[in-house]
Formats: structure tokens, sequence, C-alpha cells
């Protein structure tokens, strides 16, 4: 085993420098609630190498959320609780680091950019404050050093007039500029891992681009591994290597992002690809899975999709399906991920007609 040295000089040592970046082995995050327990994420597989990104797609209540703040060390416990599994940085298991040590790489090597901009930042305090606040505590620069270095992430990541504006407050922002402070804030320290949850949510398509753009560029220039966590396919058709679909806390299919596009291998993603608006398709009717999630609390004894599924059998119902491979690189937990992958099989009314 070698031991690396981050350039923000924090102590590395046990660290790999051969092993992925990051690995999330068998994760299980539960919530112990009133209402019963709330299995979040369910046995959660997937790793990230140096320069690649990681899409993690799915619904609301799928467990993305969970995932990101379990790998940064914020997910507040109690109600959450880790079941089991583990998360390795560099080879080592986070949780089996102190709090201080894992606070030392909060920020400085694992990053992460928060859902909604305008409530992540601080109302009370001026932007470049706020940025220039990760130097001054991880780096121990002086008030105006610390300031000149957010002025200078408030031009990278394209804030014009940085110098006038590093003093504004978060509500004098746009949108999509409060989600460059936010970036600006998450690149501070060069971190190896960048975790942006729905980066662009609520923003217009063209600021959406943008921020995409953006991403791409600061991850190429830093080569970042960058997990982007969004329910949203055609935000990460551009940006993604590999995509892992989760629902109900669980995988449902991974595999190389245009293998994903080009031939799903599960009911679930062939749902969500089929509900994205087409420009070869003008005036038809948006197609929409049916129904919602199930309760996290309450969820069903096979594959948890059976009850939205339009391939479900008996089988689906009372047999939950493993994560096994389809093709090369692609896996799926489909009874008939095989068919599904082929377009072999039919949904059940188009059989029966």
């Amino acid at each position: 085993m070698t031991t690396t040295t981050h350039p923000a000089g924090t102590e590395q040592e046990g660290y790999d420098a051969s092993a992925p970046l990051l690995e999330v082995d068998d994760l299980h995050v539960e919530f112990r609630t009133k209402a019963g327990v709330a299995r979040a994420v369910n046995g959660l597989n997937f790793t990230l190498n140096a320069g690649e990104t990681l899409a993690i797609l799915g619904e609301s209540g799928s467990g993305k959320s969970v995932t990101a703040q379990t790998i940064m060390g914020i997910l507040d416990m109690p109600p959450g609780h880790i079941a089991g599994g583990e998360i390795r940085y560099r080879g080592k298991n986070l949780f089996d680091m102190p709090e201080e040590q894992r606070r030392r790489l909060r920020g400085v090597n694992i990053s992460m950019i928060f859902q909604d901009a305008l409530s992540a930042l601080n109302p009370v305090l001026p932007v470049g404050f706020q940025i220039a606040e990760m130097f001054r505590v991880h780096r121990g620069f002086k008030r105006k050093q610390a300031r000149e270095e957010a002025v200078k992430l408030m031009q990278k990541v394209g804030i014009p007039a940085a110098e006038k504006r590093v003093g504004d407050y978060p509500h004098q922002f746009s949108g999509g500029m409060r989600q460059r402070i936010m970036i600006a804030m998450a690149i501070a320290l060069d971190p190896d891992v960048l975790i942006a949850d729905e980066p662009t949510t609520a923003l217009d398509v063209t600021v959406q681009a943008q921020v995409m753009r953006l991403l791409k560029e600061l991850q190429t220039e830093n080569n970042m591994g960058l997990i982007l966590i969004t329910h949203d396919l055609g935000v990460v058709a551009d940006v993604a290597d590999k995509i892992a679909v989760m629902y109900a806390g669980r995988v449902m299919e991974a595999a190389d992002v245009f293998e994903i596009y080009a031939k799903p291998g599960h009911p679930y993603t062939k749902g969500l690809l089929e509900s994205l608006p087409r420009i070869d398709a003008e005036g038809e009717r948006l197609n929409a899975i049916p129904g919602l999630p199930p309760a996290l609390t309450n969820i069903p004894p096979g594959c948890p999709f059976s009850p939205r599924c339009p391939y479900s059998t008996e089988l689906c119902r009372t047999d939950r399906p493993e994560l096994l491979p389809v093709a090369e690189g692609h896996v799926s937990a489909c009874h008939y991920r095989e068919e599904i992958y082929s377009g072999e099989l039919k949904p059940r009314e188009e059989a029966q007609a």
C-alpha cells in the first residue's frame, strides 16, 4: 500500500493511491421513525474513478440524496442509521474514521453541491465571505488572502464583475448565479470527488446547459471524480460516463451511458427513457410511468417496481431479482432482463391483445 499526500496538506496516512477514488459496498441506510423503519438505501454498490462521471438517476424517494449525505457524513443520525456496508475513499473505510479525520476530508477531498442554492447559502453573509471561509478554515489563510481567492473562484465559475459582487448577498443573485457560487465553494479546495445533488433543479434549460458545461470543464481541469445525482435523463446524456438507476433504495440497472440509452435492460429505465419529450414526436402524448414509488416503510416483497411494471408476473411479485449481467459491463435487477434488453418481451396489454 502506498501513501498519498493531498495538496491541501491534510494527513493522508493509510490511503491507497492505486485504489479507486470512491467505493460504495453493500450500503444500507434506514430511518427509524414512529411510522416504522424506512429503508432508504438497500444494498447499494458502485465505484468511482478519477476523471469519471457517474450519474445516479431515479425519482424522488429513490435514495439518491440519502446516499450523497451518507458519503459526505452529514446524514442526521438519528433518525438516520447506517445499517450495513462500507464507503471507502482511496481504499479506506470512512465509517472507521474518527469524526475529526472525517471532517478534514469533507470539503477538501470530498465535496458536495447541494440541491437548493438559496437555502444552502447563508442569507445574512456575503457570498464572498462564505467562499473565503473554505480557505480560512482549511488552509489557514488570512481574511484578505481568502477574499482574493474567493474573487478568483467567482471569476472561474463565470460570475461577471466578481470583484464588485464579492460583497453581495445570496438574494442579490439569480438562481443560475447562486448555483455557480455553490460550485465555487465546492471546488475551492480542489476535491478529488465532487457530488452534485440535483445541481440544475429549478433552472431553465439554457442555464442548466451552462451549469452542466461548467461542471464538465472543472472536472476535466482537475481530473475529479463526479457523482451527478438527478431525476432527469436528458441532463446527463452529454456528461455521464456511466449510469446507475435507483428505485426504492436499490440499483435497478447500471451500465455505460451509451448502453443505457441504446438498450435499457430494466422496465423502470425503459419507462424513464420513454417519458422524455422527443423532437420527432411532436404532438404525441407523453408516456408516463403509472402509479407512485412504494413507501419505504412498506417495500413490496418481490421486485419493488412490480406494482407499476407493465411486464410484471407473479414471479416478480414474490421473488426479488438480483442485480445480474445482461451484457458486458451492463447489469439489471429484473427476472426478464434479457428479454427486455433484446426487445422481445411485450407489455402485458400488448401480449393479451
